[in-house]
């Protein structure tokens, strides 16, 4: 039997996590292990409980979502091939800034509150799964962000050449917001294909998933908004 994805939920407000607990502990194959105030809470949770998936909101008392993101997803990394917690971000906001530094942050997914329900649960299945998902309007923010702001390149040269030519061109495709089957339909290759090559670059890489490498083609310039 499939054990169930394992989820915390973070947020401030006490009708938000209970609603949340009763939604998501109501699916198959979800289970609510816990929940924290704040993100001090979701750090302390998240070691102990060891959850596939945390459910972080942003704006939170003390440590915010932001911070405890990156304390979470790097004390994950810093376990090797051990167990891997995800963070998916779920708020009322949506400015570029707050996009932009979630998935520095290490997070898997950034949603907004208004999102439809079965569209959540989706999100925790596809993110424990270990893809990554952006909401339209999130992607599109993050793209803008990108398009106002000078390329830095933290990444260099010699690790761009890490990758083979069909490589790169999946990764072009990937910070453009493609599917795996958009991907091999633009590149005229199957699907098992691109799944290969997605796996290539990250494991070259060292990203953790997609939102990782969007982040990663565009600081280093490989793909500019607007291409």
């Amino acid at each position: 039997m499939t054990e169930p994805i394992r989820v915390l939920i973070a947020d401030d407000e006490d009708l938000v996590r209970s609603g949340l607990s009763l939604m998501l502990g109501s699916q198959p194959g979800i289970a609510v292990v816990g929940d924290a105030a704040d993100g001090a809470q979701a750090v302390a949770q998240a070691q102990r409980l060891r959850p596939d998936i945390v459910l972080m909101d942003i704006r939170m008392p003390g440590m915010d979502g932001l911070q405890a993101t990156a304390r979470i997803t790097a004390a994950a990394d810093d376990t090797g091939a051990g167990h891997q917690v995800r963070v998916i971000i779920l708020t009322t906001f949506e400015q570029d800034e707050y996009v932009y530094e979630a998935l520095r942050a290490g997070a898997s997914g950034f949603l907004l509150k208004r999102t439809r329900p079965e569209d959540l649960i989706e999100a925790i299945r596809v993110v424990a799964n270990g893809d990554a998902l952006l909401a339209p309007s999130v992607t599109r923010r993050l793209i803008a962000h990108f398009a106002h702001r000078p390329t830095t390149a933290t990444a260099t040269a010699a690790q761009l050449s890490l990758l083979t030519e069909r490589e790169r061109d999946v990764l072009i495709e990937i910070a453009g917001g493609l599917s795996n089957t958009e991907i091999a339909r633009r590149l005229f290759v199957g699907e098992q294909t691109v799944k290969t090559h997605i796996k290539h670059i990250f494991t070259k890489l060292d990203l953790r998933d997609r939102a990782q490498a969007v982040v990663f083609a565009y600081e280093t310039g490989l793909v500019r908004a607007g291409r």
